[in-house]
């Protein structure tokens, strides 16, 4: 089982494909001693393609079987079972940028809902990068307000970090929230700004007019040019997107977009090499590290910008979970799910597409997948099966 070093290598296999680069350039530079006069050939991994060498996806994703990445087949079979027993439509387990499993029709787009919003923090690192916008500025100094009952001096001094973490205190009324969300809304002014956690649309949907009005791009755009482009997504279009205004609630509308499956695992990816694709930085690797880092407690674990994380603000993490290494995943409702193992270079997605299934797969199942696909491999420290979880999550 291969840790990833501090520098984002993988131990041994790090050394393994240097070894192997260095043997190609002898005798690649060899050939062409010998070959002056020949015509030069371009190699595939020239054009963008795959390469053994390389831990991303070329213009597709490579599929090899489970055993070599070191896994077992029945494991992962036992996985995907359960993926698809708890009514995910499609996913995928990708090892060191290799696919060991998929289920379902992996390039059919289907509604992201919330995992959106993991995209959106990806757009604002890029954004603050290039000095476009800045975390600490406030509501008031940036010239928010919102419809009437509008928002109280106080709340406008929320500044758009605060916003990120979801920790404004503005809890005015927002759109595309879920019965859970509404119902556990605290009452407006009840938290000053920055002292209370609460996952708050108004607060998501606020961040996309700012970003929107600091770049000059929409959301469905500027989503395809930064980084569905860069790093090669197969399926998203700007079409795939469109906002959902709130009339006379909001100013602010959400802007909830459809993707598929193997797109959504080139995201994850993304990360999992801290915004690196290739040897282009699409986002930040500061901002992959502070974005997913947790500053609110949860309750089965912590709040990043917009990212959740098995690791808790402070203290330990709640009972009955699953997730036993620091992880991140986008989350969205019904069972939308990127997650990012590290430790373990493993990504994991999960979609649950509405107009195929009734079901839905919350953040325990998400974890028992996760914990299905981490003990196919016999990774140390799995321990044993975790114990049964609500049905209801």
């Amino acid at each position: 089982m291969r840790q990833r070093s501090a520098q984002g290598g993988t131990g041994n296999g790090t050394m393994e494909k240097n070894i192997i680069r260095l043997l190609t350039g002898v005798a690649t530079g060899f050939a062409l001693m010998l070959g002056a006069c020949a015509p030069v050939q371009t190699s595939p991994s020239q054009l963008g393609e795959y390469s053994p060498q390389s831990p991303f996806p070329g213009a597709g994703w490579t599929e090899v079987p489970p055993a070599t990445q070191g896994f077992s087949a029945e494991g992962i079979d036992r996985a995907v079972a359960y993926a698809k027993q708890e009514g995910s439509t499609s996913g995928m387990i990708v090892h060191d940028g290799l696919v060991v499993a998929k289920w379902g029709d992996v390039s059919r787009k289907s509604n992201l809902h919330s995992a959106r919003k993991s995209f959106m923090s990806a757009l604002i690192g890029i954004a603050v990068a290039r000095g476009q916008m800045h975390l600490d500025d406030t509501l008031a100094q940036l010239g928010i307000d919102d419809n009437e009952p509008s928002l109280s001096p106080t709340e406008k001094q929320a500044s758009v970090r605060m916003l990120l973490e979801a920790r404004s205190g503005v809890y005015h009324p927002a759109v595309y929230e879920t019965a859970e969300m509404e119902a556990s809304k605290p009452p407006r002014y009840s938290h000053p700004p920055g002292t209370f956690w609460y996952y708050n649309n108004w607060d998501f949907n606020t961040l996309g007019a700012i970003y929107e009005k600091a770049t000059g791009e929409s959301t469905f755009e500027a989503l395809k040019t930064e980084i569905a482009d860069p790093i090669g997504m197969q399926d998203y279009r700007p079409s795939d997107g469109h906002y959902v205004s709130g009339g006379f609630a909001t100013r602010y509308p959400a802007y909830p977009f459809n993707m598929s499956a193997r797109d959504l695992a080139r995201f994850a990816l993304l990360y999992l090499h801290n915004g690196r694709w290739r040897d282009q930085q699409i986002v930040p690797a500061e901002w992959v590290a502070e974005s997913t880092h947790s500053y609110s407690d949860t309750p089965t674990g912590g709040y990043g910008y917009m990212w959740w994380t098995s690791v808790p603000a402070s203290g330990p993490r709640g009972p009955k979970v699953a997730l036993l290494r620091p992880t991140y995943w986008a989350d969205g409702h019904l069972g939308q799910y990127a997650v990012v193992v590290p430790s373990l270079d493993l990504v994991v997605v999960n979609l649950v597409d509405s107009r195929l299934t009734s079901k839905r797969m919350g953040q325990s199942k998400m974890e028992r997948l996760v914990w299905l696909a981490e003990s196919a491999e016999n990774a140390t420290g799995i321990g044993s099966e975790p114990g049964q979880m609500s049905s209801t999550q």
